[in-house]
């Protein structure tokens, strides 16, 4: 059985970990565009400030490993450009060589993950403009800080923009976040991101919301300006983080179904809708269970998660991936944040008929030293009594509030039997009644 697999990060490497185990008649490639395998993407802004020392304790498992140890044929440096779905073949070029190449498979993996979107903004080759999405994109960062930059420009107030001005600021630099939203962080809800916004202002965060960018103006061929619809900005450096699309690009003319994102339509089982191709990662949809649909929510968590059961229906067992309810956290200076399931924006979209609380709670007992607030918003369906969503934001104690509610949401819990539940306490780590169980209480 020849299994190929294009992508060699977490979805890719996943899956192909699980054939090897299962099935010692199968002939496993894995066509990887980068020199990398199996590295942590989440890591690459703590790299950039600083917090972790090499980027090569970023990777998880070197190329050596899969070959050596697991018997793979993993390539490095091989861009697959085109899938003959007919004739069960996959072709590109060798980018060490410039040579091109063709492997036959009989079972195929899509795990090619999701690019950095850039838009064709002008003088968006001048040096000191910088994407991240890989490790060397982040080296090239660490050493570009070198060049005496003291301002730097973060394009996006999302996830990856947030966390690398709070890296950036923690090095020393002067920072800027322009975004074209109205708020960062607005995939929360407002009285969340207000308070993201207070903590970056806090920390000296120059602030540019509500304008476009539209191009990049330089001297001697670096960046010294960036231009807005609105104004212009200096800048030494700049970091374009507006987010990502799905790598799928070179499956046109398969009939490989797809998602409005560009991402790869998959069942429960990881199947696309050609017999023998499967989908993994973030270059796939995620069945969401709240929405309950398809949806594109690219997380390392799903794409390991994925691969892991792509590879054991690849392997003739059968597994199904039973879909994500929306969870992420992230630091942000002296904040945690987070969420699950759905926000009342989506819940909107939706049309459901809801109920949303915010309330302020306490992450310990208030007579404890180090008490801190919490502060939460608590969504339920009106029609069922069960939590939809919830986010939190606070100094700490938010990480364990999302995963109770995330566990209360996969498995369809009712605000009243969120009220039941036996969470542990003790005055050091919680309060008597669980700020979650208190919100609970009031919906």
């Amino acid at each position: 059985m020849n299994v190929v697999i294009i992508g060699g990060d977490a979805a890719g490497m996943s899956a192909a970990m699980q054939v090897s185990r299962k099935r010692k008649d199968a002939s496993i490639t894995v066509l990887e565009k980068g020199g990398i395998y199996s590295y942590a993407q989440c890591g690459l802004p703590y790299f950039i400030g600083g917090e972790v020392d090499k980027s090569e304790e970023l990777i998880a498992r070197p190329v050596s490993f899969f070959r050596e140890k697991a018997g793979i044929d993993a390539r490095v440096f091989h861009e697959v450009t085109a899938v003959d779905a007919e004739n069960k073949q996959v072709s590109g070029t060798d980018l060490n060589s410039g040579e091109p190449f063709s492997v036959d498979y009989d079972i195929l993996l899509v795990a090619t993950g999701a690019g950095s979107i850039f838009p064709p903004f002008e003088g968006r080759d001048l040096e000191g403009i910088h994407l991240l999405k890989t490790i060397p994109d982040a080296e090239a960062i660490v050493e570009d800080l070198k060049e005496n930059v003291l301002n730097v420009t973060v394009i996006g107030g999302g996830y990856i923009g947030l966390e690398v001005a709070e890296n950036l600021v923690k090095d020393g630099r002067k920072v800027r976040i322009i975004d074209l939203a109205d708020r960062i962080g607005n995939v929360y809800d407002k009285e969340i991101s207000e308070k993201i916004q207070e903590e970056a202002e806090r920390n000296g965060i120059d602030l540019v919301l509500g304008e476009s960018v539209t191009s990049f103006e330089g001297e001697n061929g670096r960046v010294s300006k960036v231009v807005t619809d609105q104004g212009s900005y200096n800048a030494d450096m700049v970091v374009v983080a507006i987010g990502v699309k799905p790598n799928t690009g070179f499956l046109e003319g398969t009939g490989v179904h797809l998602h409005p994102s560009g991402a790869v339509l998959v069942n429960p089982y990881m199947e696309t809708n050609i017999p023998g191709i499967y989908a993994a990662g973030d270059c796939a949809t995620q069945f969401h269970r709240v929405k309950q649909k398809d949806d594109f929510v690219p997380l390392g968590t799903h794409a390991n998660k994925q691969g892991r059961i792509a590879g054991i229906n690849m392997s003739g067992e059968t597994k199904a991936f039973k879909g994500i309810t929306g969870s992420s956290v992230m630091q942000f200076f002296d904040l945690t944040v987070g969420k699950t399931g759905i926000s009342e924006n989506e819940a909107k979209e939706l049309g459901m008929d809801y109920e949303v609380i915010g309330y302020d709670a306490a992450a310990i007992a208030h007579y404890m030293p180090g008490n801190s607030p919490l502060f939460i918003r608590m969504m339920k369906d009106k029609t069922n009594d069960k939590l939809i969503g919830m986010q939190a934001i606070g100094k700490k104690g938010v990480d364990k509030r999302i995963d109770v509610a995330a566990t209360a949401i996969y498995h369809g819990m009712t605000t009243e039997d969120m009220e039941n539940l036996d969470i542990s306490y003790a005055p050091p780590f919680n309060t008597a009644w669980d700020p979650v169980q208190q919100g609970a209480r009031r919906l």
